[in-house]
Formats: C-alpha cells, sequence, structure tokens
C-alpha cells in the first residue's frame, strides 16, 4: 500500500461479484470494482482464459492477463460439464453481481444467462457487454475492439495506417476499456437502486455503443453544421472511394474538410525538438497567448475576435505557422521547451514511453503504483486504482490470480463439503491450483 493512504474498508466490502470473463472489456469492470473493495471472482474454463497465454513469458502468466485481473480470486471449472452448471447454480445465491462479456447468445448456451441466474438469486445485478447491442441485424456477429474500431469510425478518425497503407488500429483497445470502466458505473448505480428498492436488474453495454459515445460529436447530427461541414466532406470520401483511391487517399479528403481546426492544432499537438517530441495542450486563449510568448511569436493572431477559421485565407496562414513553429521547436532540446512551457504555467510534456512511468517521481509520489506479491512470479509494482477515496479507500486487494488458485476456498465458503470438492476435482470438473 502506498504510504499515505488510509486502510479503511472500500465502499464495495461485502458485495460479491462473479466475473464469466474474457480479454478486456469485462475484466476492466471486475479490477475496477474490486478496488471498491468487492470480492470479485474470475470463473475460467480449465486451461484458462486465452489472455493468460497471450505473449506470456512465464506459461499462462501473462503481463497483460495480470493487469486486468488483479485483486481477484479465481474459480476455475468446466461449464460445458452439466455438473458445473449445477455447481455454478448453487454459487449464484451467494453472488450480488454477475459480470460476462462472452459472444451474445453463449451465455445462454452455458446456462449463465440472467432470466436462469436470476430464478435463484431474484435480486441480482447482471450486467453483460456485447460486440454490437441485443437487438437489430447485427446482434450475433462477433465482436472485438478493432472490429468496433472500424465499424464505428473510430479508426477512420484516428487516420492511422501502417506500412502497406492500409487501415491501422488504435493500440489501446479503447471501446473495451471504456465499456469495462461504463459497467462498474453502471454496477455501482445498480446496487445503490437495489438498496432503496430491493430490485436487481439486467445491465448492457456493447463495443459498438461505446465507440459512439467516444465521438459522439462526429456521429451526431445537427443540420446548420453538418451543411457546412459534415455533408462537404462526406461527398469528398465517397468521390473518392467510388474513384477507387487508396485508403490514405481517402483518409485526405476526410481531412481536408477539417482545416477549420488549422489553427486550434498549433497549440493542441505535438512537435518533433531535439532530443524528442514535445506536445502542447492549450484549450484556453490565455494558455496560448503565454504559448505565443515562450514562442517567440506574438504576431500570431488566430485568438483575434474577427478571425475566421473558415476563410481559405486564414488557412493557409495557419499552414504557414504550423511550418513556422516546426522549425522553431527544432532549435532547442525537449528538455529546455518543457521548462520554460511549465515556467509559463501552460500544459506541455515530453513524449513518454509507458515502460518507464513505474519509475517516474510523479507517478510514485501520487500512489499510482502498488507492490503486490504474485503467488508464482513473485515481487510485482501495478498500476493501481483509478480512483482515490478518502472515508471508502480504494486499494489493490491482491496479485492477479494463478490459475485455480481459489477455486477449493470458494467453494468452501459457499457450504460445499470438502469431500464434493474433492470428487469434482477428481472428474475435472473443478481444477484447483496445488501449491
Amino acid at each position: 500500500m502506498p504510504d499515505g493512504v488510509s486502510s479503511g474498508i472500500g465502499v464495495l466490502s461485502g458485495i460479491r461479484v462473479l466475473e464469466f470473463s474474457q480479454i478486456v472489456a469485462a475484466p476492466v469492470a471486475g479490477v475496477n470494482l474490486a478496488d471498491f473493495g468487492a470480492d470479485v471472482v474470475k470463473v475460467e474454463p480449465p486451461g484458462g482464459e486465452q489472455t493468460r497465454r497471450t505473449a506470456s513469458i512465464v506459461p499462462g502468466e501473462s503481463k497483460g492477463f495480470q493487469a486486468l485481473n488483479r485483486g481477484k480470486r479465481s474459480l476455475v471449472i468446466d461449464l460445458h460439464d452439466e455438473r458445473g452448471q449445477a455447481v455454478m447454480r448453487r454459487l449464484i445465491p451467494h453472488a450480488d453481481v454477475v459480470l460476462i462479456n462472452y459472444r451474445y447468445g453463449v451465455a445462454e448456451r452455458m446456462g449463465i444467462d440472467y432470466p436462469t441466474l436470476r430464478r435463484y438469486r431474484p435480486d441480482l445485478i447482471y450486467w453483460q457487454n456485447t460486440g454490437f447491442g441485443e437487438q437489430g441485424p447485427e446482434v450475433f456477429r462477433a465482436g472485438s475492439d478493432v472490429v468496433a474500431q472500424a465499424y464505428s469510425g473510430l479508426m477512420v478518425t484516428d487516420a492511422k495506417v501502417d506500412d502497406d497503407g492500409a487501415p491501422d488500429l488504435i493500440s489501446v483497445p479503447i471501446a473495451d476499456i471504456v465499456s469495462g470502466f461504463a459497467a462498474a458505473m453502471a454496477v455501482g448505480m445498480a446496487l445503490y437502486h437495489r438498496q432503496k428498492t430491493g430490485e436487481g436488474q439486467y445491465l448492457s453495454t456493447s463495443l459498438l455503443r461505446t465507440a459512439l459515445f467516444l465521438q459522439a460529436a462526429a456521429v451526431m447530427r445537427e443540420p446548420v453544421s453538418d451543411a457546412v461541414l459534415r455533408d462537404p466532406m462526406l461527398e469528398r470520401t465517397q468521390a473518392a472511394i467510388e474513384g477507387g483511391r487508396t485508403y490514405p487517399e481517402v483518409l485526405e479528403a476526410r481531412q481536408s474538410g477539417q482545416r477549420a481546426r488549422l489553427a486550434f492544432r498549433l497549440y493542441y499537438g505535438g512537435y518533433r525538438a531535439r532530443g524528442g517530441a514535445v506536445v502542447l495542450g492549450a484549450l484556453t486563449k490565455t494558455n496560448r497567448d503565454r504559448m505565443r510568448e515562450v514562442l517567440g511569436f506574438p504576431e500570431e493572431d488566430s485568438d483575434h475576435p474577427d478571425y475566421d477559421a473558415m476563410d481559405p485565407t486564414n488557412q493557409a496562414r495557419a499552414l504557414e505557422w504550423k511550418q513556422r513553429f516546426r522549425q522553431r521547436f527544432m532549435e532547442r532540446s525537449v528538455e529546455e521547451w518543457v521548462h520554460d512551457f511549465d515556467v509559463a504555467g501552460v500544459p506541455v510534456s515530453a513524449v513518454r514511453q509507458p515502460e518507464e512511468l513505474a519509475d517516474d517521481p510523479q507517478v510514485q509520489a501520487d500512489g499510482m503504483i502498488w507492490d503486490v506479491e504474485h503467488s508464482i512470479t513473485g515481487p510485482q509494482r501495478v498500476v493501481g486504482p483509478a480512483v482515490v477515496m478518502s472515508e471508502t479507500p480504494t486499494r489493490v486487494q491482491r496479485a492477479a490470480p494463478a490459475l485455480g488458485e481459489h477455486s477449493a476456498q470458494v467453494l468452501l465458503e459457499a457450504g460445499f463439503p470438502p469431500e464434493e470438492i474433492s470428487r469434482l476435482c477428481e472428474d475435472g470438473v473443478l481444477v484447483q491450483r496445488v501449491a
């Protein structure tokens, strides 16, 4: 536990969660609920969730799995076996929340869908994440974050291409991650509702819904702005597509309609400098004025009341200013620019690598990194909770579980006789890790 953090009880202490999960969305929901104090039991199939093996150095213990499953316990049970499903039905009365992000329709086949489980706990809170939602023509399609990026337009908004000119993904699975955060928020709201009314409920998110939310301004329709910006841009991109243009050329046709933001991007974006790169993040005129002074260009006038960002002359001037800024930044080092912008009190950063951040003084000073001990791989330093609370503190409860580390423990707590647990293990319905 970082120094200075209270040892009080988490706000969800006493809440039991069963997490049927894979990859990202549900694990993110579960790790957040665990940080708030919930007892989160990750239910895995024999052999474990496949993410355990993705880029793993220690077999079955990848960093990707461990990062999103810390704070949980592992129960390994074969839900393709009717005996495994019967065990799960006996566990449900002891659970407050179920999280699931299997492909739409899988929960029904495995007997862990909401209508089935609520028979065993009527006030159950049940969350499911899907690729495309639960109604409509695409409901049974397989989904993943990169597919949601493509379908929702996130990918074209990010405008990345690979070395073959093909669409490239946003490196962070952003729709998955935000879906997980939304789920944790919804579970908290549902628990509050249940406290007031005694009612459980069904919660639903989808990667598509989340991806649309992330780009709400682009997706929404508003006739005045659309006539000026959206409609001409879509005409250009459609003409490029119908003309057989390459994907990068289609992106260029799209981006050519975004020249109204050229002046804004002078102060909100990145520049190469000696020894690396610098990013500016000005959102106010005050910040931009101070940046102009640091750069030595007080005459740049895009904040003048009469400035028209749609004027082609101003757009051409903004491109000229962009080139002048680029040349100016190359005159000095990253450290010098960051120092001077910091002194001016404006948003700035050197571009960092995430692998360096566990040792960053600011990250350490604010308690963002926690020390834990993994039962197989040993000492770890993990990213802590996303939220800090003063009276009901969030905390990292434990390292990610080894496969089946808590199977017997979870069943014993639910009242299963030890001899029955042993028999289930012998029959391969239950898997318990032996230390």
